[in-house]
C-alpha cells in the first residue's frame, strides 16, 4: 500500500490569518472569542463567537487576515466568505509544501478536497433577502456558484491547475476530516499523487446564529466574558462557540515527496468512520459509534494503542458530547490508557463546525512536530473524574509519539485520523 506523508499546512483561524500566529496564540491559551462584530447579536441568545482577526492591510505582519493578500477586491463579491478562507488557507498550504504542478502530469496526478458543514450561509442569507426586497432581477449571476459547499474545491483546483480528483466531503462537523481521509485513500489506490485537503467555514451570521441557539447547541451563559465561554469538560460549560476559518494539508504518496527532498511532518497513517445511527443531533449514549471509529483508525494505522500518547478531542464544550466522546476514548484505549493525553483546541478557537477537524489536523501535525500539547483552557472543575491528562489552562511539552484526532457531526457521523513521525 502506497504511504501518505504530509508536507504542507495552511490555516485561517480566530487565533490568526496564519499558521506562525494561530499557532503561537493556541499554545500560549488565548481565546479567540469576543463579541460578534459581523452584526449587531442584540437580542439573540447567544452574542459571541470566534472571528477570523481581520487587518486593515497596513501591517502584514500583526497576525491578523487580509482578504487581499489572496483575492482582489472585485473577485471576493463572487464567493462567500468561506470560499474566500479556503483559498487562503489552500495557498499557505502549498506555498509551505514547496510544490506546484510543472507538467500536464503533475496536474493530472494532483487534486483537492474540501470539506464545509454549510458553505455559503451568508451569502445564502443575503440574497434571499435582496431577492424579497427588490425583486428575482437584483439577483447576482455569481449567487450559486459562490454559494456551492464544492466550489471552494472547484476555486482551488482552477486557481491552481489541479486535474486530479476533485471532492467536497458534507458530513457536518466531520467534513474536514473525511475530506483529508478521504485524500489519503485517493493516494493510497493510486488515484493522485498529491491532494490538497481541508475543511473551511463561514457560518457567523443573523441565519447560522439564529439557527444553532433555536437547536439549544450554542453558549448563552457567557455573553459577558466570551472569553471563558468555551470551556470542554468543565461543570460549567454550556454549549459550544461558533467559529469560521479554514485548514489545509498538502497529502503526498511517499516516494513523490523523497524525490523532490521535501520537508516531510509526518505520516498519515490511519483513517476511521463510522455512523451512529441514532439521532439526528445527539450522539449515540454509550458513545459506540466514536469509539468503533477510534478502533478503525488504530487498525488502518497497523500501530499499537500504546503509540498513540497524544488525542485532540472533538471536544466541542456542549453538555452532552463532551463526556460521551471521554468515555468512547477510555473504552477505546482500555489498558492502554497510563500516559494518554487529551485537549481540546476549540476551547481557544470555538467550534468552526466543518473547518474543525481540518484545523484540528494541522494543529494535530503541529503538534506532533513541536512536542508540544496545545492546553484545554476554561478547564477549571472538570465534570467527570477520568485517568486521561485533559491539559487544563497550560500547553505541556511531551515526546509525542503519533496523535489521534476526532471529529464527529450532526446525524451521527464520525471520522478519526492518526498522524505520526515518518522515519526514512
Amino acid at each position: 500500500m502506497r504511504k501518505v506523508v504530509i508536507t504542507g499546512l495552511g490555516v485561517v483561524t480566530p487565533l490568526g490569518g496564519d499558521l506562525n500566529s494561530s499557532w503561537k496564540n493556541l499554545i500560549s491559551g488565548k481565546s479567540g472569542a469576543s463579541t460578534i462584530t459581523k452584526f449587531d447579536p442584540a437580542g439573540y441568545p447567544c452574542t459571541i463567537a470566534c472571528e477570523v482577526p481581520l487587518g486593515d492591510g497596513l501591517n502584514a505582519n500583526d497576525g491578523s487576515f487580509n482578504a487581499e493578500d489572496w483575492i482582489s477586491p472585485k473577485d471576493q463579491k463572487k464567493v462567500d466568505t468561506f470560499i474566500l478562507y479556503g483559498i487562503a488557507a489552500a495557498e499557505m498550504a502549498l506555498k509551505d509544501s514547496g510544490w506546484k504542478p510543472q507538467t500536464e502530469e503533475d496536474s493530472f496526478r494532483a487534486g483537492v478536497g474540501v470539506g464545509s458543514g454549510i458553505g455559503g450561509l451568508a451569502s445564502i442569507e443575503k440574497t434571499a433577502l435582496l431577492l424579497n426586497e427588490k425583486g428575482p432581477r437584483r439577483v447576482s449571476p455569481f449567487f450559486i456558484p459562490g454559494a456551492l459547499i464544492n466550489l471552494a474545491a472547484g476555486q482551488i483546483s482552477i486557481k491552481n491547475n489541479l486535474k486530479g480528483p476533485n471532492l467536497a466531503a458534507v458530513t457536518a462537523c466531520a467534513s474536514g476530516s473525511h475530506s483529508i481521509g478521504e485524500g489519503a485513500q485517493m493516494i493510497k489506490n493510486d488515484k493522485a499523487d498529491v491532494m490538497l485537503v481541508g475543511g473551511a467555514e463561514a457560518a457567523i451570521c443573523p441565519i447560522g446564529m439564529a439557527g444553532f441557539s433555536a437547536s439549544r447547541a450554542l453558549s448563552t451563559n457567557f455573553n459577558e466574558a466570551p472569553e471563558k465561554a468555551s470551556r470542554p469538560y468543565d461543570k460549567d460549560r454550556d454549549g459550544f462557540v461558533m467559529g469560521e476559518g479554514a485548514g489545509f494539508l498538502v497529502l503526498e504518496e511517499l516516494d513523490h515527496a523523497l524525490s523532490r527532498n521535501a520537508r516531510i511532518y509526518g505520516e498519515l497513517k490511519g483513517y476511521g468512520v463510522s455512523g451512529d445511527a441514532f439521532h439526528i443531533t445527539s450522539p449515540s449514549e454509550d458513545g459506540d459509534g466514536a469509539y468503533r471509529s477510534i478502533l478503525m483508525a488504530i487498525d488502518d494505522a497497523g500501530i499499537s494503542k500504546e503509540e498513540i500518547n497524544y488525542v485532540n478531542a472533538h471536544g466541542t464544550s456542549t453538555p452532552l458530547g463532551d463526556e460521551i466522546e471521554l468515555r468512547a476514548v477510555e473504552r477505546a484505549f482500555d489498558g492502554a490508557i497510563k500516559g494518554l493525553s487529551m485537549s481540546s483546541t476549540k476551547s481557544s478557537t470555538g467550534h468552526l463546525l466543518g473547518a474543525a477537524g481540518a484545523i484540528e489536523a494541522v494543529f494535530s501535525v503541529m503538534a506532533l512536530n513541536e512536542n508540544i500539547i496545545p492546553p484545554t483552557i476554561n478547564l477549571d472543575n472538570p465534570s467527570v473524574e477520568t485517568k486521561i491528562d485533559l491539559v487544563p489552562h497550560n500547553a505541556k511539552e511531551k515526546e509525542i509519539r503519533s496523535v489521534l484526532s476526532n471529529s464527529f457531526g450532526f446525524g451521527g457521523t464520525n471520522a478519526s485520523l492518526i498522524f505520526s513521525h515518518h522515519y526514512n
